[in-house]
């Protein structure tokens, strides 16, 4: 019998705005289910959108967790509190993963306009996700003339009709069917920025990520994320995928409810303990 791993979560916000009330109770499950396995909980600052992540956010997102009463034992030490990883300083691994998809022929350039995608591409399956990719590119096969990443999108190819199924901690067994579900996926952007789908499954791998905590609304990521694990020869890690919280209109929240913002429900005198036991998935 194989010896049981230990166990590494991790914390992955974004600072692209104020983190919210439904941040903080999946934060809190991870924090949770680290300390229950008595495992290592990583913090990672995901601050690689250059227009939209800011420095009061990064800084704003770790005055919170504190708040909150939050902790994680791995980063970057500089004599105090442990300040994240960051992804805008770990290029050279989303390169050297970028390079081995476009030789082993799992990605391709796409030079499609976002007017071209938006006439062509189908519906999306939801609100919250990407039209399915109508493969004007996809054929082409001149993806090792390319040095570097900048200039084009660059698609992973999905295997279609494969159904990608995994069991979920908390959700139980999930299903996505590529092609139907989603289509090809950038992995790169034509302004050299890695996709949120690469750098996560890179920094998980090289961080020994044994289960990643996050919210439900990226389940469907999850199924193009194991094809990205496959793909590159790369252990996945377990997933449970928390329950939305959602506000008094059924609509879950996003960084847009500045409101409903831990810093927002700061200023109106919530205590940390409010925020972290939000009801059943409501906020009122």
């Amino acid at each position: 019998m194989a010896p049981a791993r230990h166990y590494r979560g991790r914390l992955a916000p974004s600072p692209t705005g104020l983190l919210h009330a439904g941040h903080a109770r999946t934060f809190f499950v991870a924090a949770q289910r680290a300390a229950q396995h008595r495992g290592t909980l990583i913090l990672r600052n995901e601050d690689l959108d250059p227009d939209r992540s800011r420095p009061e956010f990064a800084s704003a997102m770790l005055e919170d967790l504190h708040w909150l009463g939050i902790q994680w034992s791995k980063g970057t030490y500089c004599g105090g509190p442990y300040h994240p990883y960051s992804q805008s300083e770990r290029r050279a691994y989303y390169l050297e993963a970028w390079r081995k998809l476009r030789d082993d022929g799992f990605i391709y350039p796409c030079t499609c306009s976002r007017k071209e995608l938006a006439q062509a591409a189908s519906a999306p399956n939801d609100n919250d996700d990407e039209p399915i990719y109508p493969g004007r590119c996809r054929s082409r096969t001149d993806a090792r003339d390319f040095a570097e990443p900048a200039g084009v999108n660059w698609r992973f190819r999905v295997p279609d009709g494969e159904v990608i199924g995994f069991s979920d901690l908390h959700l139980g067994p999930q299903a996505f069917t590529a092609a139907k579900d989603f289509g090809d996926f950038v992995v790169w952007r034509r302004d050299d920025v890695p996709a949120y789908q690469l750098a996560v499954v890179v920094d998980d791998a090289a961080m020994h990520i044994t289960e990643v905590v996050r919210g439900a609304d990226l389940l469907k990521s999850t199924a193009r994320q194991l094809l990205l694990y496959r793909a590159l020869n790369l252990d996945s890690p377990d997933f449970y995928h928390c329950d939305l919280v959602r506000d008094e209109s059924g609509t879950r929240l996003a960084k847009r409810h500045d409101a409903l913002s831990i810093r927002g429900l700061r200023q109106t005198g919530w205590t940390p303990e409010q925020v972290l036991t939000v009801g059943a998935g409501q906020v009122g």
